[in-house]
């Protein structure tokens, strides 16, 4: 697999010596392995081809992956739709080091696991790095100081400011890196353990450790980069260097563009106006399906293919709907059913 070892697939100029250069049959596990281990967690396109070009190579490196992407049902399920928000936001002041200025928000509400029902969210400004801490529930005054001394103050010292919108004690700006990785660890947790909800805290250090080693666009590395001067491997096993990588470097950012629904497309749908019967709607699939359109009933809605035992109305709104994009043998197709429904009391599908 390394480059100038095949002699079927020479390697092309554009590939360097310290990468593998994948032949065509192992194209789909290598994609596999680095877009499902824990430590990545599930990345969108452009911070998982930013993964893969660590170590691999191959002509068609990009599309393949944009392909993999769009096919993964477990992202399709997991992911959050994203819209502006409404209002005008006021800047935070820009940070000068690492860990000097931090934005704090908490995910809560979560099914308890190991007696944790919240998380901490802990986001260094600077190099966007961030640290999760399981929280009983919302903290005290002290306890929010005893937990920020145990994990973050006595490895890093004490910060200038510390921003969050949960509170009179911290500085009252907008606090939008926060609240995006809380989307983000949200999206974690439910693709790893959306139908075994109370072992959330045992991947929560495994969503540490991924969001940590993406790359971030307004810098060009990920925060283990940032912060300790090196990139830790992908999977504890591979053996690869840690360089940083060249700023020539680039990668291009694929922009999800929906495409018009038709019958006999299948769709994934939004879960948004069910009631899944599941303990923890936080943890619980943003999307259900894929499922087939039978009928386009005006020109923003449609009729969908539902389980018998789903005893709904079929037909839907057009913003409640994502298309399903058919796997060109990378991700594979969900093999489970929906979660049930809870419709009076009692599941509806199961």
């Amino acid at each position: 697999m390394s480059a100038g070892a095949h002699a079927d697939e020479p390697p092309p100029a554009g590939c360097r010596p310290t990468k593998f250069l994948v032949p065509r049959q192992f194209r789909p596990q290598v994609m596999q392995w680095v877009h499902e281990a824990p430590s990545s967690g599930h990345p969108g396109i452009r911070q998982y081809t930013q993964l893969i070009r660590r170590r691999f190579w191959w002509p068609s490196l990009d599309p393949d992956v944009e392909g993999y992407v769009r096919a993964c049902s477990t992202c399709a399920q997991a992911r959050t739709s994203r819209q502006l928000p409404e209002g005008l936001l006021e800047p935070l002041p820009i940070p000068r080091g690492p860990w000097s200025h931090l934005s704090v928000d908490f995910l809560t509400d979560l099914s308890d696991s190991g007696g944790f029902t919240a998380v901490m969210v802990v986001v260094d400004r600077f190099s966007k790095g961030c640290k999760l801490i399981p929280l009983k529930g919302l903290p005290t005054a002290m306890q929010f100081a005893e937990a920020m001394f145990n994990h973050k103050f006595r490895n890093f010292g004490l910060p200038k400011d510390i921003v969050s919108d949960q509170g009179p004690q911290f500085t009252s700006w907008s606090n939008g890196q926060a609240e995006r990785l809380n989307q983000e660890i949200g999206r974690f947790l439910r693709t790893y353990c959306s139908r075994e909800q109370q072992r959330w805290s045992e991947f929560l250090p495994w969503a540490e450790y991924a969001q940590n080693s993406l790359i971030h666009s307004s810098m060009g590395l990920t925060p283990f980069q940032c912060v300790l001067g090196y990139q830790p491997p992908l999977f504890p096993w591979s053996g690869e260097p840690s360089d940083v990588p060249a700023v020539e470097e680039w990668y291009r950012l694929s922009q999800e563009v929906w495409e018009r629904a038709h019958v006999g497309q299948k769709v994934w749908l939004s879960t948004r106006n069910l009631r899944l019967k599941l303990p923890c709607r936080k943890l619980s699939p943003k999307f259900v399906g894929p499922f087939k359109i039978i009928r386009q009933v005006n020109l923003v809605a449609y009729r969908l293919r539902l389980p018998a035992l789903y005893r709904i109305c079929p037909t839907f709104h057009v913003s409640l709907l994502k298309p399903a994009h058919p796997s060109a043998g990378g991700a594979m197709a969900c093999e489970e059913p929906p979660p049930p429904l809870d419709i009076e009391g009692s599941p509806a599908y199961q």
